[in-house]
Order: C-alpha cells, then structure tokens, then sequence
C-alpha cells in the first residue's frame, strides 16, 4: 500500500500555532513614575488640606460651636441679611459687567494693534498689585468729598460698585487673553468667506470657544468680590442698611471687646454664609462651564 506524501504546504506551519501573549510588566521607569505621580498627588493633598481645608473646617466648625440655632440666630438677623444681600447681588453684577468688559478688553488686546498696547497690558494687572487698602484709598481720593473730578460716590452702593469693578477687572481679562491668542483664525476665516458677518462668526465660531474661559474668569471675579473688604471699606462707610457689607459686619463682630467669645461664633457664623453662597455659585458656574465644553 502506497504511502499518501505529504505536500509542503499541507504541513502545519510553525507560525501557525498560538502563541501565549506575555504579559507587559511595567519597566522600572514607568514603576518610578508612579511612585513620583503618587508622591506628588500625597504631598498636594497634604499641602492643600492644612493651608485651605483645615482653616475653612476651623471657620465652619466655630460657626456651628452653638448648634444649628446658634447659627441661625447669627445669620438672620436683620443687619447681617441687609449686608448678605447687598454684597451678593453687587458680587453678581460685578461679575456679569466683568464677563462682558473683560471680554471686550481681551478681544482687543488680542485682535488690535495700537500705540501704548503694552501700557495698557500694564495697568491692568495693577490691581493685583495693589494692596487692597490702597485700593480703597485710590477710589477715596477720586470720588471723595475733594474729588478732583467732581464726582462723591462716599457712603453708595455705587461707589462699592465701582471699587469692586476696579479689584475684580483682571480676571476675566487674563482668562479669556490666552485663549483667544491660540484660538486658529483659519475656522473664523472660512465662515466669513461663506458670507457669515463679523456677529455671526463671534458668535459661532468664537463664542463657543472662548465661552469656558470666560466662565473661569466669572467665577474668579464673583469670588473676589464676596469676600472683598480693604477696597471697599473706605469708600462704603459702612452705614447699616444701606452700604455696610458682610465682609465689615465680620471685622464689625471681632472688634466687640464686651463679648469676644461669642462675637467670635457670629463672626464664623456669617463667613460660613458666605462661604456657602459662594461655593454655590462656582457649582453653577463649573456646571455651565463643563456643559459648554461638551457641546463644544
């Protein structure tokens, strides 16, 4: 009987059969890596829990040291809502008139070019430099009783107004700034050769883009502006009922030396108001932000 050969390529090819996959163990660069990433996120962690937690916990839970009508009785008096109003609502204006100014500002710094474009880049970070009291002494000497513009804005919600517009000015200005300067103008480009018109195009095509970095700025502005007090308390007064903020209620509330302990707890009583009501509106704010960048 005849023996079947077997032709070459009916042979089962050594390349054929399976091969078991290794498993790719990390090198001992990337095990380092870790080990640093690690580190790194320990030592923040740390860092950020005993300079910003650890104070806002002592605050909250010095507020809280009489109980839940302890706190409410600190924080519903008339006086103090009369200042939580007044300093919510100038906080909020002020950070809607930044989000649209700052933009503008932006857009030109950006977009333009003029004589004495780098002055203007320096006066605008001036109040960061500026101290908040010298702030307030600036917006005292200008819209004081010797005015040398005629204008007194001494003892009015205007005169907070504006000297919070003048803290707060930076914010959305250099949020919105590096953006619009790694914005691609070849998209805005096209869409004006399609026949869209200088509003069609902001509003399409850079709107959305620069949208989430004038969130930031917002929330930035609306922040400092609650919890501002050097630059206003010259030029407010502090009259109850009309201009007194909720910042000088709290420094109003450590000086009374006739009950320090529990001036103490309302004083905390309140900065935990404030810090709620703030820490609300940035939840808002990061909500709006993230919705914006998914759409985008």
């Amino acid at each position: 009987m005849a023996l079947d050969t077997i032709e070459p390529t009916d042979a089962v090819q050594p390349s054929a059969a399976p091969r078991r996959r290794r498993r790719k163990t990390g090198s001992p660069d990337t095990s380092r890596l870790r080990l640093g990433s690690g580190l790194g996120l320990g030592i923040a962690v740390i860092w950020l829990s005993l300079v910003v937690l650890l104070p806002l916990a002592a605050v909250v839970g010095k507020g809280f040291s009489d109980g839940w009508h302890g706190f409410w009785d600190a924080i519903s008096s008339p006086e103090v809502l009369s200042a939580f109003r007044l300093t919510v609502g100038l906080s909020l204006t002020v950070a809607v008139v930044n989000a649209v100014m700052g933009t503008l500002i932006a857009w030109v710094l950006v977009r333009d070019s003029f004589p004495g474009q780098r002055l203007v880049e320096i006066v605008i970070d001036v109040p960061f430099a500026l101290p908040t009291i010298v702030a307030g002494l600036v917006m005292l000497t200008l819209y004081g009783g010797d005015s040398p513009i005629g204008v007194h804005l001494v003892g009015t919600r205007i005169g907070i107004f504006v000297a919070l517009l003048f803290v707060t000015l930076p914010f959305t200005v250099r949020t919105v700034q590096p953006v619009l300067i790694d914005m691609d103008q070849d998209v805005e480009e096209a869409a004006a050769s399609l026949g869209a018109g200088p509003f069609t195009v902001f509003r399409r095509v850079v709107l959305p883009s620069i949208l989430p970095a004038i969130f930031a700025g917002t929330s930035l502005s609306f922040a400092r502006a609650l919890g501002e007090y050097g630059s206003v308390v010259l030029i407010s007064s502090n009259l109850p009922f009309k201009t007194e903020i909720a910042s000088a209620i709290i420094y109003g509330k450590l000086q009374d030396a006739d009950n320090p302990t529990q001036s103490v707890r309302d004083a905390a009583a309140i900065a935990t108001l404030l810090l709620l009501a703030s820490a609300v509106v940035l939840v808002l704010l990061e909500i709006l932000q993230r919705r914006t960048n998914r759409r985008g």
